[in-house]
C-alpha cells in the first residue's frame, strides 16, 4: 500500500511470474488431469503430444507467473506507471530543489520494493501455486520494503523542516537509516533464496506470526462470526500494511510543511499529487481485508489506476518544483559547456 508508486498489488504479482515476457496462458491442461487418461486409449503419437503439451504448460506456468494481469486493465495501468515515476525521480533530484538527501533516497528505495516483488512472485507461483497476496511470509517481507520507503521519506523531510541548514551541517542520522534499509533489503533477498529450503510453506506467517492469537481463542470471542481462511494476513503483515498507510499520511503532511520551510509553495503541489497513491494503498488494504477474493478483483484494477494516476500527478508536481528552481530543457544536455556550467545533467 501507499507510496505504492507503480508498485503492483501482491495479487498482481502472482499468477504470472516473469512477465518480462508479459503474458501467460491460463488455460493449460493440468498435469494431473493428463496423466489420468488411460494410456491404452491413446496412440503413441497422442501420448507424445500430450506429454509435450503437459511439459510446456508446466514450464509456462512457472515462468510466467509474474504478471497474471499483464494484458488486462490492471496490468496495463501498472506497467504504464513506471515511466512517469522515473520522471518524478528525475525532477525531484534536480540539484536546485535542495531535496533532502534521505527523503530523496526514500523515494528511490521504492524501486527495490518493486524489484523485490518479482522473485517473490515467481516463488509463490512456481512453488506454492498461489498468489503473493496469499503467501504471508513473502507478502509481509515485500511490504516491509515499502514501509522502509515511507520511514526514509518522513525522516529526511522532517529533519529538513526542523533544521533548514542540515545540508551544510550534515544529517544527524548519518548513513545509519540507509544501512538499515539496505539490511532489510538483504534480509528479504536471503529469505527469498532460502525460505522454501528451510521449510517455509505457502501459508507460513510473516515473522512467525508474532502477536497472532490461537485459532481457538479467536473463535471463542463473542464478536467473531467465522474462522479466518488460510490466506488471511497475519498480525505482523497487517501491522506492516497499516503502518505504511499511516506513515504515508505523515509524509504528505511533512512535504506540505517543507513548502513553508523552503518558501516554495510548489512543494504543496507534491502533497496533492500524493493523494492518489494513498488511495491506491487503501484499495490494497480493502482487498486484503476481505481475504483477496476474485469477486473483488476490481479493487486491484482500481489500485492500479490510482497508482498510474498518482505517479503522473507526483511527476507533474516535481516538474513544477524543479521549474520554479530554474530547471529548463537545457538541463537535458549531456555535454555542458564546462564542468562549472549549470547546464547539463545534475
Amino acid at each position: 500500500p501507499t507510496c505504492a508508486a507503480f508498485a503492483p498489488a501482491a495479487s498482481y504479482l502472482t499468477n504470472n511470474v516473469m512477465k518480462s515476457a508479459l503474458v501467460a496462458p491460463n488455460n493449460m491442461i493440468p498435469a494431473e488431469l493428463v496423466t489420468e487418461v488411460p494410456a491404452a486409449l491413446l496412440s503413441a503419437a497422442d501420448v507424445a503430444t500430450t506429454t509435450a503439451t503437459t511439459a510446456a504448460a508446466s514450464s509456462s506456468t512457472n515462468l510466467l507467473s509474474f504478471s497474471d494481469q499483464g494484458q488486462n486493465l490492471a496490468g496495463i495501468f501498472f506497467q504504464a506507471s513506471l515511466l512517469p515515476y522515473l520522471g518524478f525521480l528525475y525532477f525531484l533530484s534536480f540539484r536546485a530543489n535542495r531535496t533532502p538527501n534521505l527523503g530523496n533516497f526514500g523515494w528511490q528505495y521504492l524501486l527495490l520494493f518493486v524489484l523485490g516483488t518479482i522473485p517473490s512472485g515467481i516463488i509463490t507461483k512456481s512453488v506454492y501455486g498461489q498468489s503473493l497476496a496469499n503467501t504471508d511470509w513473502l507478502h509481509g517481507g515485500a511490504e516491509a520494503l515499502l514501509t522502509m520507503t515511507n520511514i526514509l521519506i518522513v525522516l529526511g523531510f522532517r529533519e529538513a523542516m526542523t533544521n533548514p541548514s542540515f545540508q551544510e551541517s550534515g544529517s544527524k542520522y548519518g548513513n545509519t537509516p540507509k544501512f538499515i534499509a539496505g539490511g532489510i533489503a538483504l534480509a528479504f533477498a536471503v529469505a527469498c533464496a532460502l525460505g522454501t529450503k528451510i521449510g517455509f510453506e505457502g501459508h507460513s506467517a510473516f515473522l512467525f506470526g508474532i502477536g497472532n492469537l490461537p485459532a481457538d481463542t479467536v473463535t471463542s470471542l463473542p464478536f467473531v462470526m467465522h474462522s479466518e481462511p488460510d490466506n488471511a494476513l497475519s498480525i505482523p503483515t497487517w501491522a506492516i500494511h497499516c503502518s505504511s498507510v499511516i506513515e504515508f499520511l505523515f509524509a504528505m503532511d511533512i512535504t506540505w510543511k517543507f513548502a513553508e520551510t523552503t518558501g516554495n509553495e510548489k512543494w504543496k503541489g507534491l502533497t496533492w499529487g500524493m493523494l492518489p497513491l494513498h488511495a491506491s494503498g487503501i484499495c490494497a488494504c480493502t482487498y486484503h481485508f476481505f481475504y483477496n477474493p476474485s469477486s473483488l478483483q476490481f479493487l486491484v484494477e482500481l489500485q492500479a489506476f490510482f497508482t498510474l494516476l498518482g505517479n503522473i500527478t507526483v511527476a507533474i508536481a516535481a516538474y513544477r518544483i524543479a521549474a520554479s528552481n530554474g530547471w529548463s530543457f537545457r538541463e537535458l544536455n549531456p555535454f555542458p559547456k564546462s564542468e562549472a556550467s549549470p547546464e547539463g545533467i545534475a
